[in-house]
């Protein structure tokens, strides 16, 4: 399996910083997570991020001045997280190397799909994911399966995406909502039904990838996995 990504964040706001690192680590990446941008040339040399997620209001230095630190330092990719939504803001950071730009507040699965485009087009993480013989091709949403073609909807297949993200690992009705759909609150329901349409979907071509492990969730992978 290849190595997982890696993601520095930089947000003050702790309720903030807990949640969008848990949506990252459950979507595969390496995490760690700073409150502000104090040791950050010591920390893009400890931790090598492929991508920093950079609140703008920040103590001590703000987001704008920090980002020029990661420009001069590596290559990685930067978004961009603000409360300041207008478009004077968004140039700001754009023009100074932001790879992207994500307005608060915002929901997590956005957050999660805008990180893994930048980790896409950057080449630091693989756009094609193989579980058995059904291949995920998340830069050209392609989905093969046993090389047929596999026509899904656009939440079908972002349900896909992740669960192939997370290819081996259970996971639960609650991280599924969080990852997919950007909340918690949805009837659990919901979950079931689109795991149902997909596995349906994808079992006329081959045998069962997606299974259910009873009172704990679902997971994707391969019979002699």
């Amino acid at each position: 399996m290849p190595t997982a990504a890696r993601v520095l964040v930089i947000e003050d706001a702790e309720a903030i910083a807990a949640a969008v690192g848990s949506a990252l680590r459950e979507a595969g990446y390496r995490v760690l997570l700073r409150p502000d941008g104090r040791d950050l040339e010591a920390e893009l040399v400890r931790f090598r991020p492929d991508l920093v997620v950079l609140d703008v209001m920040l103590p001590g230095r703000d987001g704008f001045a920090l980002l020029e630190v990661v420009r001069r330092a590596c290559d990685a990719g930067v978004v961009m997280l603000t409360a300041r939504d207008g478009v004077a803001d968004r140039l700001r950071g754009l023009d100074r190397g932001a790879d992207d730009y994500l307005g608060k507040p915002f929901a997590l699965a956005e957050l999660v799909a805008r990180v893994s485009a930048v980790l896409r087009r950057l080449g630091r993480t693989p756009s094609t994911v193989r579980v058995g013989d059904l291949v995920v091709d998340a830069d050209s949403a392609v989905v093969l399966r046993g090389g047929v073609p596999v026509e899904l909807t656009a939440t079908e297949l972002r349900l896909l995406r992740y669960l192939a993200s997370q290819r081996g690992r259970v996971v639960g009705k609650a991280r599924i909502l969080t990852a997919v759909w950007g909340y918690e609150d949805y009837d659990p329901n919901l979950v079931e039904v689109h795991v149902s349409a997909l596995r349906r979907k994808l079992e006329e071509h081959g045998p069962r990838l997606l299974h259910t492990v009873r009172g704990l969730g679902y997971v994707l992978r391969a019979e002699d996995a």
